[in-house]
């Protein structure tokens, strides 16, 4: 039984480095191709660095639930974790757009970007 038991979790290992190499991969990809079509601006930045903050979200949603063994907690308790976790990540990255666009926007006349 105990056997059985590693080589599942082996498995799991694999599919959890594969997908997470994937979103890596597709991050990657973007960073060094930066498709001209991304570049429209949506809700404070471009379409591409929406696209960074979704997959890093996902990322970090997926180890969270993976390495700290969520799916076998108490619903209320993974909830509490994720939901915090995902709420100040969105709040940092909230005031790091709104914080950048205004230090764009004051330096502009000043910093050759």
């Amino acid at each position: 039984m105990a056997h059985g038991a590693h080589e599942s979790n082996v498995k799991r290992i694999w599919i959890v480095f594969g997908l997470l190499s994937i979103v890596t991969i597709i991050e990657v990809w973007l960073g060094i191709v930066k498709p001209d079509s991304l570049h429209l601006h949506g809700l404070g930045t471009s379409w591409l660095n929406w696209i960074f903050i979704i997959l890093t979200l996902v990322k970090a949603y997926y180890i969270t639930w993976t390495f700290m063994h969520m799916e076998g907690e108490k619903t209320w308790f993974r909830r509490s974790v994720v939901w915090t976790a995902i709420f100040l990540i969105i709040y940092l990255v909230t005031l790091l757009l709104i914080e950048g666009g205004y230090l764009y926007d004051t330096l502009a006349p000043l910093v050759r970007w």
